[in-house]
């Protein structure tokens, strides 16, 4: 680190009235060694620094205590403007894993499920609105099936097809079922939701991630890094995590799953949320925008690693679609047992 960033950093860390004794860094963050103990400074966007105090402020007023702490500067502020960044402050965790990993994801998804808990709300939602959202969606799902046909079709056609088309044209069962499945998800999600007239909302932290939950000397968890946190449904903290562990190798997710229903242990969906959740894990667009970007041509990348790109996407399918046939399977067996009860 150059004498210049330490010299900024060191005047950021007056306005806490804190002397530095060393500064290390690691990526966005600093760690700062003090004699009143060691700290960490963030570094944000300016654009997301009000939403982010804002929510951060709303779970704590609601009874959530589970975040990483953010000191205020000796003059009241929560976050310091330098240049062209944001800093912020919080305590330094040691962050010693004494667990295994499926443990440690089993705790982080129980803290979720309470954060959310906490910070649910109920907002009215007109009929109208999701009439709109249906149809839109509805109208977005057939134009990429039409588009994953005639691909198919264009490619077919050929003599002789280039690797991408013939890959595509192996996979292209496994899409259009999936496809198929997010449809009859967001059906039965309006069919359901249609006369309700609240949904709910929680603060959704933006990115959960093991690397974002961090244990103090006690062993506690704390929920760090809420610079992505908004006010929205609660599957959008499920969803790109789920997008983040599943784009791996094909292998079969049954700790995904158990992660999942930890969480839907402690904050079940309602009905509507279900579908609607299956529908968008379902959903293979990141298919239709690598099978686009290759039909369109418009960057100069080479034939091998749009190949590499499709098959990488195939596996997070294939992987995506054993989690979503596992839920729905847990489901049916919960419905069939609910109706089987003692008469």
């Amino acid at each position: 680190m150059d004498k210049s960033t330490q010299s900024e950093i060191k005047m950021i860390l007056k306005q806490y009235g804190l002397k530095v004794n060393f500064i290390e860094k690691y990526g966005k963050t600093y760690k700062i060694v003090t004699r009143d103990g060691n700290f960490a400074l963030k570094r944000i966007s300016p654009q997301l620094g009000t939403d982010f105090v804002r929510n951060v402020q709303m779970l704590y007023h609601r009874g959530y205590n589970r975040i990483v702490p953010i000191y205020p500067t000796l003059d009241g502020r929560y976050a310091v403007l330098n240049e062209h960044y944001l800093y912020y402050l919080m305590p330094w965790l040691p962050n010693e894993e004494k667990e295994d990993r499926n443990e440690k994801h089993q705790k982080m998804f129980r803290e979720l499920a309470r954060l959310h808990t906490l910070s649910v709300k109920d907002i009215p939602i007109a009929s109208e609105e999701r009439k709109e959202h249906f149809e839109l969606t509805s109208t977005q799902l057939e134009r990429e099936s039409e588009f994953f046909e005639e691909f198919l079709e264009r490619s077919e056609k050929k003599v002789y097809m280039s690797p991408f088309e013939l890959l595509y044209c192996t996979f292209y069962q496994d899409i259009i079922q999936a496809l198929d499945f997010s449809k009859q998800e967001i059906k039965q999600w309006y069919e359901v939701s249609k006369e309700l007239e609240k949904g709910r909302t929680v603060v959704v932290h933006g990115k959960i991630s093991t690397e974002h939950f961090l244990y103090d000397e006690r062993g506690y968890g704390y929920f760090t890094n809420f610079e992505d946190s908004k006010v929205s449904s609660p599957i959008h903290d499920l969803l790109p995590f789920l997008a983040r562990t599943l784009t791996t190798y094909p292998k079969r997710w049954d700790d995904c799953v158990e992660w999942v229903y930890t969480y839907l242990s402690h904050f079940p969906f309602r009905e509507d949320e279900k579908h609607l959740f299956l529908s968008y894990l379902a959903h293979p667009g990141h298919m239709h925008r690598i099978v686009k970007e290759y039909f369109l041509k418009k960057t100069k990348k080479p034939e091998i690693r749009f190949v590499k790109q499709l098959q990488k996407q195939y596996w997070l399918l294939k992987n995506t679609e054993y989690v979503v046939m596992r839920i729905r399977e847990m489901e049916n067996q919960s419905k069939g047992t609910e109706s089987s009860g003692p008469s």
